[in-house]
């Protein structure tokens, strides 16, 4: 592994040219900031030394600070490991010294890589380079002047948009506003820089400190208006993340006070969000998804994937058609296969709609748009399978028919062909049962929709051959999935681990809790709707369908409601009919339907579960947990079993896959935060008043007992471990 360094080269010009080599991304580890200090300092003791230009090796300006920094700090607690490189290094020595600097961005300029250059006193870039502040995505905001020279340079409303949303803008959208001075190729890119550093020095060129501009902040009165909105937004769109709010404190602390005070507060703010529960949990996402691409006895075994070009998928449905529309946004070649001309010719409606809806959004160009579009074939017969890659079976949860469909494509497809089933909850080798072909079956469970949703879980049976998982793992990064490798059984990693969490919230609608309490409640915790609405977006089919594949398989924690049938017996299937829980009408939000109420009535009727008949009397904070608790406990036996490879894969499954909030750090992430023995004794006691289906497992109770966190690796390997 390479060395982080840096290197100081003197042109006969008189200019330095200082740069940082630390592949890939040229991160500024605590090595950089050492190097960095020392070229600098050198460079302006120099007689021969006019002017200093900043670059990057390989292409790449700079990615940002270390995050493997942070880590160190959460594991260790020790917030000193930090640099003092805001005031010591970019104030002291680059911005007020008497010597100027230029940096010359090529690639990208993100995080303290950007805060660098804005310390310059002139940018120039490459085109498309990409410059952003994404500080907030990992709970802190930026450490080293971003808050003050940002706003300085591009002005307050530009500064706040990229700061809030973390998203980076290209350098051509920088020269526009002010980030960059000018875009020159890239071959040109050392010599351009090297003039303007020495215009500048000749004072030929304006020398500018952007901590001490003031012409692009506007009248106090305007920043304070703009500041209010943007707290009011991030209440809305950020809330239970203490960083969006405390940026915009810092921003309003150098508008008012002046940059340097400015930087002072953020220094100062930064440590202690470094340190907070949410930043540890934003990192440990950051880092969980990356340790997804290693998977023991797979990517470590010297194979090669082989790309997917040509992928047959067989059913044009809701799951089918998304996984069509994000194979050809790719560039990947996709037959789709129906039944009837009717069902196809839906089926590539939909995907046209996809593909329409994200040009009208402006996510994608239309001239992608008609080339995606290109990639697409609908049969009816199985002729075109002859040279398929993968075929992803996307039909409806029927065991028979997927057996059928299996014994089908083993015979019209090559035998290098992966044949994959997008089932969500059906085992495996019940699927493939009737095929000769055990090593190329594998699960492809997307989410919906599954041209946006993120995950891709890939689901490996014990006869499933390593290469297939690979090939696959290659397929998903492709399509910008994150692929994450799973285990065989009943519902798979996160369905199995999720499938207590509806059954969580009518057991309590049956015992006397608002079914739109709870649904407020949970999206208050952070996820994006609440159990009923969702209910109500997926169709009621779906639950009964999941709800008696899991009773069959985990009778004895399966709560039966009879609610959902109930409403479905009235007329209502949800957002499909525009009835549910809630009432849907195009053009508006969803509005709780009180109609409902009578029917609720007649479900606890039923189920008759209500202590001595009357309503539970719980807290907020027990209903939040009397969901969640369980879904923890199943994932404890999810861990016991082997199905993920380790804690962090299902943290980051159940973030990308259920919208479990990436702040919380993932589920297992967040149990621990809790304490296990929090958890445990909850449930146990729960057990005792409401049954098994809160019964803590012996994996939960083992951890808690002994003090050990859920996420420990286990000390000896479970006896079903093979799964994986």
């Amino acid at each position: 592994m390479a060395v982080p360094v840096v290197i100081m080269e003197v042109e006969n010009d008189g200019v330095a040219i200082i740069t940082i080599s630390n592949p890939p991304v040229n991160a500024l580890a605590l090595q950089i900031f050492e190097g960095l200090k020392q070229k600098f300092t050198e460079a302006m003791r120099r007689n021969d030394v006019k002017a200093i230009v900043i670059t990057g090796n390989g292409g790449k300006f700079s990615g940002g600070f270390d995050i493997n920094v942070f880590e160190m700090i959460h594991k260790t607690g020790d917030l000193s490991i930090l640099p003092d490189a805001s005031v010591d290094l970019l104030v002291n020595v680059i911005e007020d010294a008497k010597k100027p600097t230029v940096a010359a961005i090529a690639g990208l300029a993100l995080g303290g890589g950007l805060e660098l250059a804005l310390a310059c006193h002139a940018r120039i870039a490459v085109p498309r380079a990409q410059l952003g502040l994404p500080e907030l995505s990992l709970g802190v905001i930026p450490g080293s002047g971003g808050t003050q020279r940002l706003p300085r340079l591009v002005g307050l409303p530009k500064a706040v948009e990229m700061m809030l949303s973390s998203r980076p803008i290209m350098s051509e959208e920088g020269k526009e506003v002010g980030l960059v001075d000018a875009i020159v190729p890239l071959q040109e890119l050392l010599k351009v820089s090297r003039q303007w550093a020495l215009d500048i020095a000749g004072r030929h060129k304006p020398w500018i400190r952007s901590l001490h501009s003031m012409d692009k902040l506007g009248p106090l009165s305007e920043a304070h208006d703009i500041l209010k909105l943007a707290r009011q937004q991030a209440k809305q769109t950020a809330k239970n993340m203490p960083q969006h709010l405390a940026c915009l404190d810092v921003i309003e602390e150098g508008v008012i006070h002046g940059g340097y005070i400015g930087v002072l507060m953020e220094a100062k703010v930064f440590k202690e969000l470094v340190a907070s529960v949410t930043s540890k949990a934003l990192v440990h996402t950051f880092f969980a998804q990356r340790a997804t691409a290693k998977v023991p006895n797979v990517t470590d075994i010297g194979l090669k994937p082989r790309m997917a070009k040509k992928v047959a998928v067989i059913g044009g449905g809701l799951m089918g058609s998304g996984i069509a529309t994000a194979l050809i946004l790719s560039n990947i070649y996709v037959v789709l296969k129906e039944i009837n001309s009717d069902y196809l010719l839906k089926g590539i409606k939909t995907i046209e709609t996809n593909i329409r809806d994200l040009v009208s959004r402006k996510r994608l160009a239309q001239d992608n748009a008609e080339k995606a579009l290109s990639m697409l074939k609908g049969v009816l017969d199985y002729f075109e399978f002859m040279d398929v890659d993968l075929v992803i079976e996307a039909v409806i949860e029927d065991v028979s028919l997927k057996q059928k469909i299996f014994s089908e494509i083993e015979k019209a497809c090559p035998p290098h062909c992966i044949l994959a089933s997008n089932t969500s909850t059906i085992d495996l080798n019940i699927v493939g049962e009737k095929t000769r072909s055990q090593d190329r079956i594998v699960g492809a469970h997307f989410f919906s929709p599954a041209h946006v949703m993120p995950l891709l879980e890939i689901v490996r049976t014990e006869k499933t051959s390593p290469q297939a998982i690979l090939d696959l793992m290659a397929v998903g990064k492709t399509i910008n999935k994150v692929p994450v490798v799973v285990g065989n059984c009943t519902g798979f990693a996160v369905n199995r681990t999720f499938f207590p969490y509806s059954q969580g919230a009518h057991i309590l609608v049956n015992l006397g809790v608002d079914v739109f309490k709870i649904d407020r409640l949970i999206t208050e915790f952070g996820l994006p709707l609440g159990p009923f609405q969702l209910q109500d977006l997926a169709g009621y089919g779906v639950a009964v369908a999941t709800t008696k594949e899991f009773a069959s398989y985990f009778p004895d924690r399966t709560f039966h409601s009879p609610l959902v049938e109930l409403l479905m017996k009235n007329g209502r299937n949800g957002k499909n009919n525009g009835k549910g829980y809630y009432i849907y009408e195009k053009g508006s939000k969803p509005k709780p339907d009180p109609l409902v109420l009578p029917i609720v009535e007649e479900s606890r009727r039923l189920t008759n579960i209500m202590p001595s008949g009357k309503p539970i009397t719980v807290t907020d904070q027990e209903i939040v947990e009397m969901i969640f608790f369980p879904v923890v406990n199943e994932a404890c036996r999810v861990l016991d079993e082997g199905i993920v490879v380790q804690a962090s894969d299902l943290d980051v499954a159940s973030v990308l896959g259920m919208s479990f909030p990436s702040y919380r750090g993932g589920i297992v992430f967040w149990a621990d935060t809790i304490g296990a023995d929090h958890v445990y004794q909850n449930l146990k006691k729960w057990s005792q008043i409401y049954g098994n289906f809160y019964k803590p497992s012996s994996f939960l109770e083992e951890r808690a007992l002994r003090g050990i966190p859920l996420s420990a690796p286990a000390s000896t390997p479970s006896a079903s471990r093979s799964r994986m």
